[in-house]
């Protein structure tokens, strides 16, 4: 009957201090409970193999021994921990080696056999004549023990009202009811003569388990304080130690045993012993096996995918992801990587823009002073042919009806024609040079819009078009110039025009706010012949164009990026969906606290 009680004691006592150590493995304050409960466990161990295997003459000696080593170990242990603990501070070596120095002639003289004169079994009565050496020896513990309660108590005074405070009080508890219980049962009633509790002082260790347990559950003692808390994650070293767990135990009673009641049947032969050796050894296999593939399941599998992942960020694949889902430390790992690749590969694609944007503002400044420069050059000595033709044209007699006469005049009309074009191209690189800053005021965009296209509407051409609208007049003011946001929307529109001529087609302009983004979002959608892949990234760029020769200098769309990002604002261009060309332009909304 008291196999059963050692066996429930020493279960709980593994568990406890299997869940201290592997909470925080690094922690000190972990570290030296794990030991403490360590050293229980151990005790524990030995009062089963003394009184229910160890009745023998002689086994009374080592249990004595193992007693007071472990019950020293406890004390430092003990010590230690009332000196790290809630701080995980560093152990103070000096003040500890100081404590400590006693054990040295302690230890080895337990060893040795002097803290007693006779132990063992009388009549199948267990007695024990101690040595005043081994008195020493039990005031020396209680010191230790008496130092690290009050080191406890001291931090509980510190730390009251805080939830250190509360963990230390269940600790004191603790301590207090399993020294108390250790000290009636294995020293004051032995004292007296009365060794009848004398096996049972491992099974009052259980009280003091309880309250570490209630500590555990309900003041978070030993918990793991860490980001992983949040994720409510079970740690992959639980999973480890679970199949590990499952797999010994079930091993052992479905191989191990029947292998001993096959081996031994007969009796504890040599041939019954060459058996289940061999036999032993050859299922030995079997859980190794399990436990192997347990692993890579569990660690190996989804590390190996996180690899192959680091490895395809690392040549360049930003946004990769990897499939691992699992509630421990690799799933929370892979869950973060996948979320570091994304944004990874976002800021990349921002970055990119921004020096697309960078590289083309570049262009357009310096596109407008060659722009500037080429215009004044060219303007003087292009006013002085223009006066020259005109008084050309005015010797020439309007009515004069001879050949040669009349196709002078003619060629002098195509002269001027051409002087007006490139006085027109002219003008236009002086308005791309000489962009102003935009004179703000609050702004409807769909009314700046709407004129915009009662002025594109005097086009004949633009009149052929299919016009659908749709405005958000539920949207907000802008903060823009009227002018300059009218020329990008009278530009885009004849641009529309154009890709549609001379077949005609549909033209679709929308508005919406984006609460979201903050911004205006305006967008005009043609079905005409559309951007080429391969000019979408140079559609901006000054003096490009995909129009014939003579119909546009290259200007219009770069003027109208200069503009919009003037304003903070975004000008795209995209395909409408295989059926001619989507252009957005995207304007932040008014701060109304400004």
């Amino acid at each position: 009957m008291l196999l059963v009680p050692l066996l429930v004691a020493l279960f709980l006592l593994v568990l406890l201090g299997f869940y201290v150590v592997v909470a925080a493995p690094r922690n000190r304050a972990h570290q030296t409970f794990a030991a403490f409960i360590f050293c229980l466990a151990l005790w524990a161990v030995k009062d089963i193999a003394l009184w229910e295997f160890g009745t023998r003459a002689g086994s009374a000696g080592w249990w004595a021994k193992t007693s007071f080593v472990l019950a020293l170990a406890l004390q430092y242990s003990l010590v230690v921990f009332a000196l790290v603990f809630p701080e995980d501070r560093p152990v103070p070596a000096r003040r500890v080696a100081a404590i400590f120095s006693p054990g040295a002639v302690f230890v080895p003289a337990t060893l040795a056999g002097l803290m007693w004169d006779q132990a063992g079994f009388t009549g199948g009565h267990f007695s024990i004549r101690l040595t005043p050496l081994a008195y020493a020896f039990g005031f020396y513990i209680y010191v230790v023990f008496a130092y690290g309660f009050v080191l406890l108590y001291a931090k509980f005074r510190a730390y009251r009202g805080q939830l250190a405070a509360k963990q230390l009080g269940a600790i004191m508890w603790g301590l207090s009811v399993t020294v108390a219980l250790m000290t009636a049962t294995s020293v004051l009633l032995p004292l007296a003569g009365v060794y009848s509790l004398l096996p049972y002082a491992s099974v009052f260790f259980l009280p003091g388990v309880v309250v570490y347990a209630y500590a555990v559950s309900n003041f978070k003692l030993f918990s793991l304080q860490s980001a992983l808390d949040q994720f409510r994650l079970f740690p992959l070293a639980y999973k480890v130690a679970l199949a590990i767990a499952a797999v010994a135990v079930t091993s052992f009673f479905v191989l191990q045993v029947p292998i001993v009641r096959w081996s031994f049947g007969a009796g504890a032969t040599p041939e019954a012993w060459k058996r289940y050796l061999v036999f032993s050894v050859i299922t030995a296999l079997v859980p190794n096996l399990i436990l192997v593939a347990l692993v890579i399941r569990i660690i190996t599998r989804p590390l190996r995918r996180l690899t192959e992942a680091a490895v395809e960020v690392a040549a360049g694949g930003y946004g990769a992801q990897v499939e691992v889902a699992s509630n421990d430390e690799v799933g929370l790992l892979a869950s973060s990587f996948n979320e570091m690749s994304r944004k990874m590969a976002d800021d990349i694609e921002r970055l990119r823009a921004m020096g697309d944007q960078l590289v083309r503002t570049e262009k357009l400044a310096a596109a407008g002073s060659l722009a500037a420069g080429v215009a004044h050059e060219v303007n003087n000595p292009l006013a002085s042919i223009s006066s020259l033709v005109q008084i050309l044209q005015a010797r020439v007699p309007a009515d004069a009806a001879d050949e040669p006469t009349a196709e002078t005049r003619e060629m002098l009309r195509v002269i001027s024609q051409q002087i007006a074009r490139i006085t027109q191209v002219l003008r236009d690189m002086m308005d791309f040079a000489r962009q102003r800053p935009p004179l703000r005021a609050p702004l409807d965009v769909n009314r700046v819009l709407g004129s915009s296209l009662r002025l594109a509407g005097f086009d004949k051409d633009f009149k052929r078009l299919v016009l659908s609208t749709d405005f958000d007049t539920s949207a907000p003011l802008v903060s823009a110039d009227a002018d300059q946001l009218q020329q990008v929307f009278l530009n885009l529109l004849l641009n529309a025009r154009d890709a549609m001529m001379p077949a005609g087609g549909e033209l679709r302009v929308s508005t919406c706010h984006d609460a979201r983004a903050g911004e205006i979002v305006v967008e005009i959608a043609d079905t005409g012949t559309g951007v080429a892949p391969e000019h979408l990234a140079h559609v901006f760029d000054p003096f490009f164009t995909t129009k014939p020769a003579g119909r546009g200098t290259g200007l219009g769309l770069a003027v109208c990026y200069g503009i919009v990002t003037a304003h903070g604002g975004r000008i795209e261009i995209a395909p409408n969906d295989g059926r001619g060309t989507r252009v957005i332009v995207a304007l932040p909304t008014r701060n109304e606290d400004s």
